[in-house]
């Protein structure tokens, strides 16, 4: 993980959650595409894949049926397998690296990847603001996020 990121963004923490708490939510959920599209112009995911090294989406019911159809498994097999319940009383991976993560930072199950993997970084969409411990938090790993957030703080001149 870039500690640089980690550190700059925690740096930024304070400013980043007043910024986003005093904003128009409205203009900035529809600048959000923009920015979205211009940090990853910018930002290559195989590059990093913090999140995939670090962390774990959540597999709802219809990701655990697609993905162990997918990879011909019985959903308790693949449960069993592959994830745990955490403390919140959702499915994650139980391996940090994620176990479908290649060593060419790519996903080996891409195609039928969780729902919280396909919307990852959330840059888009107002899930942004919407939880917003969460967006901080992935703005220590995510340079995406760091980018987006440093967007709207100079955009919105707040």
């Amino acid at each position: 993980m870039d500690q640089s990121l980690k550190q700059r963004a925690k740096k930024k923490k304070k400013t980043f959650k007043k910024d986003l708490q005093k904003a128009d939510r409205t203009e900035v959920i529809r600048s959000l595409p923009a920015y979205h599209e211009e940090a990853f112009e910018h930002i290559d995911c195989l590059d990093c894949a913090a999140c995939c090294k670090n962390y774990s989406p959540t597999f709802k019911p219809p990701d655990i049926r697609r993905i162990s159809k997918e990879l011909g498994m019985k959903e308790g097999e693949f449960v069993d397998t592959y994830l745990f319940l955490d403390e919140e009383g959702d499915y994650v991976v139980n391996a940090k690296p994620c176990p479908f993560l290649k060593k060419d930072n790519r996903c080996g199950i891409y195609e039928f990847r969780p729902s919280d993997c396909a919307r990852f970084p959330y840059t888009d969409e107002d899930v942004l603001l919407d939880k917003l411990e969460i967006t901080l938090k992935n703005s220590t790993f995510c340079p995406a996020v760091f980018r987006v957030l440093e967007r709207i703080t100079e955009d919105f001149k707040i």
